[in-house]
């Protein structure tokens, strides 16, 4: 028989997990701290936002209770906010209607309810959201709108840490944009690189690129920036970790300072507040949620197990629960790997994805994994951001992320668009203190769940 562990939270192994909440948020409005050469923070009223009401906070302001409002509370009021709100109402044109309405989506999320009317306005915008709740579209389609019509030439550049999401983004355009007769291009290392300058060259109205290789093509003038009208900073807490810092700068300074500048993240460090001081003007802050939170619609478990045994307890987990569609996170290439080997000797279809794999191993890896041939995908953290894939039920942390905030870019690739989904971590004795920090950041302990056999405890 599998137990709970005494002393914290859990839940018989194999027993359902319990019902996640609906997707809620809080949508709040932030004035940035004023600052001896910081830009100007900028409230907007009500009416800027098409009727959706907006919480104006000045930074240091508490609720009634003394505490700022966090997880699904929080979440709730935003949702409640937003309930009933269609994009026909944020005034979009006909073509992008139509163009949701091919995708399947006429109401938006609680982000982009807030987001889009703002920066079809022409503000500057630091959008704060937790993982899958649809930042993306909440640039893509303010600037599809901007765009169409205007004059051909290259007037929208977006920055993404890694290439994977740079591909999402421009699937992001594509599809919004498919009636706007706008040309975007992907532009990331790893792949060919004659046809990027021939489309550069040639003329694109929008470039989505990785910060390295937007750098080989800015010093050998194969494009040019200077009439740059919105720049895009995706995911930018991550570029900073991952230290594009200087390669940013670098680009930036080729843009025409008067832009449109809206930068969005899952997490808000100091790092990434200084740079939006630094390029942003006046910009309106739009937070769903709390910083650095987890989504509600994920449940958590920790399962206590051996490092040596952590294999074998993934295969029995994934053929006990019938899991169909598992992404595992592991903290190096090598091990990920080996679990691919260990469940490949099981039975079970899984691939690699982790930067030794070419680009074309990866594109494939990823392919096969949302059409479903590949029932797990076993990934470093490569994949811990971005990745938009709907049917995800499950994320394994096959190791404990050194980082709490990376925990909640994990599990936010499951739970995403209010569907909800499962994330497991196994714990073996020396990673207990990085779950207990995790457990800090969320505000609650993780149940343990006792597996007989695996637990190092038993």
């Amino acid at each position: 028989m599998i137990t709970r562990r005494s002393g914290r939270g859990g839940r018989k192994h194999g027993a359902a997990p319990p019902k996640a909440a609906a997707d809620e948020s809080q949508i709040e409005l932030d004035q940035l701290d004023e600052a001896e050469g910081a830009p100007e923070s900028t409230p907007v009223s009500d009416d800027n936002v098409s009727g959706v009401p907006i919480v104006l906070t000045e930074p240091g302001d508490d609720d009634s209770d003394g505490a700022a409002p966090s997880g699904a509370g929080a979440l709730a009021e935003a949702e409640a906010a937003t309930v009933g709100i269609t994009f026909a109402e944020l005034g979009l044109s006909a073509q992008m209607l139509n163009a949701l309405s091919d995708a399947g989506y006429r109401h938006p999320t609680p982000i982009q309810a807030q987001a889009v009317p703002l920066a079809m306005k022409g503000r500057d915008i630091m959008g704060l959201a937790m993982t899958g709740t649809g930042k993306t579209a909440a640039f893509t389609i303010p600037i599809i709108e901007r765009l169409t019509g205007g004059p051909k030439r290259t007037r929208a550049l977006i920055l993404t840490p890694t290439r994977e999401l740079c591909v999402q983004v421009e699937e992001s355009f594509k599809k919004y944009g498919r009636h706007s007769g706008l040309q975007v291009i992907s532009v990331y290392g790893g792949v060919g690189y004659d046809p990027q300058v021939k489309a550069l060259r040639g003329g694109v109205d929008v470039v989505v690129a990785t910060p390295g290789r937007l750098i080989d093509h800015l010093e050998k003038s194969n494009t040019a920036f200077d009439e740059i009208e919105i720049l895009v900073l995706d995911e930018a807490d991550r570029m900073l970790d991952m230290g594009f810092a200087p390669q940013i700068s670098k680009i930036v300074a080729q843009v025409d300072k008067y832009r449109q500048t809206l930068l969005f993240s899952a997490t808000m460090p100091p790092e990434v507040e200084a740079l939006a001081r630094k390029y942003l003007r006046k910009p309106v802050v739009v937070q769903v949620g709390r910083r650095s939170a987890a989504a509600n619609t994920v449940t958590h478990y920790v399962y206590p197990c051996p490092k040596e045994k952590k294999a074998a307890l993934l295969a029995k987990l994934i053929g006990e629960h019938k899991m169909d569609s598992v992404l595992v996170f592991t903290r190096t290439k090598h091990g990920a790997d080996k679990v691919v080997k260990h469940l490949e000797k099981d039975g079970i279809a899984s691939e690699a994805m982790h930067a030794d794999k070419t680009q074309g191993q990866r594109t494939k890896a990823l392919a096969d994994f949302k059409k479903g041939k590949t029932k797990v995908l076993v990934a470093t953290d490569i994949a811990q951001r971005g990745l938009d894939i709907s049917h995800i039920t499950h994320v394994v942390n096959y190791d404990v992320p050194q980082q709490a905030e990376d925990y909640v870019h994990r599990i936010g690739r499951t739970g995403r668009a209010a569907k909800t989904g499962d994330a497991f971590t196994f714990m073996c004795a020396d990673e207990i203190g990085m779950v207990r920090t995790i457990e800090r950041m969320l505000g609650k302990p993780i149940p343990r769940v006792s597996v007989p056999g695996f637990d190092f405890g038993t």
